[in-house]
């Protein structure tokens, strides 16, 4: 699996128009770089009450197969980082009221104290994320972009900062 890209001037790329230079990465590598991506599904992104968390989650979802249905795979694959960070940020907080794991200061991690509120929000972000992550077009598109555009060693040198 290729490494996301830290070193592209990710201010000056619109990602819709060059999806080539975008790489998938693990989990949620980039999710708050990536435009306009960022900016159509970051407004949705909340997970403060399980109410709150399953409109969010619904809404991201559909910009999923909006996505899907526009042969956007960038879309579709920062979708599904969104409804990942969803489930992740409202387990952390589950587990860690102050939303930190270690203690401020060192590598000590806190214990876990469960908010059942946020517990909940976290199922909600997951069963979407997973729905996400199962879809066979996305699957199918994911390998296909990795084989044309993450096998090269090297993307276009232009965008890098």
């Amino acid at each position: 699996m290729k490494e996301f890209d830290y070193s592209l001037d990710y201010k000056a790329i619109d990602f819709r128009q060059h999806p080539e230079l975008y790489c998938i990465g693990r989990g949620e590598q980039g999710v708050l770089l990536v435009e306009p991506y960022k900016s159509e599904i970051l407004p949705y992104w909340k997970f403060k009450t399980p109410e709150i968390a399953r409109h969010s989650a619904d809404q991201i979802y559909s910009l999923f197969l909006t996505y899907k249905a526009e042969g956007d795979f960038v879309g579709m694959d920062m979708a599904r980082k969104f409804l990942q960070m969803g489930y992740t940020r409202s387990r952390r907080y589950a587990n860690h009221k102050s939303g930190r794991k270690y203690q401020p200061g060192s590598k000590t991690v806190l214990p876990i104290e469960e908010d059942p509120i946020k517990a909940e929000s976290a199922k909600i972000f997951y069963q979407k994320w997973q729905f996400a992550k199962a879809d066979a077009d996305y699957i199918k598109l994911a390998a296909r972009h990795r084989q044309q555009y993450e096998q090269s060693p090297e993307k276009h040198a232009s965008h890098r900062s």
